[in-house]
């Protein structure tokens, strides 16, 4: 199994920047390839995923919301992934959640994730 766990959301302006953090534990030897994403959920609408990486972090994805906006990266020694958001605006205003799940590519359904973090606050004022 697989333990994640996100930080780093908080309050900013619009058009600034924010950098979340998801920390892996458990089955995260280099012999267990695990693929990551991030999706987020706003009030009143249905989870929606934002960025994948694959275990190299040589592949990823990115929804056309934040493209261009939004770096998804991940430093398999310290087993971490990241989600580097710049140009922030309103409507990113979600809970964001990292999830995890054991393959060899990236993932995008939301239902091929099997490990799920608690979530973080990302707040984006006009």
């Amino acid at each position: 199994q697989v333990q994640v766990a996100e930080s780093g959301g908080g309050l900013v302006q619009a058009g600034g920047s924010l950098r979340l953090s998801c920390a892996a534990s458990g089955r995260t030897s280099s012999q267990s390839y695990y693929a990551m994403g991030w999706f987020r959920q706003a009030p009143g609408k249905e989870r929606q995923i934002v960025a994948a990486i694959d275990y190299t972090g040589s592949s990823t994805y990115y929804a056309d919301s934040v493209k261009g906006r939004f770096t998804v990266s991940r430093d398999n020694a310290k087993n971490t992934v990241y989600l580097q958001m710049n140009s922030l605006k309103p409507e990113d205003t979600a809970v964001y959640y990292c999830a995890a799940t054991f393959g060899t590519s990236f993932y995008i359904a939301e239902r091929t994730y099997e490990y799920w973090g608690q979530g973080t606050q990302v707040t984006v004022s006009s």
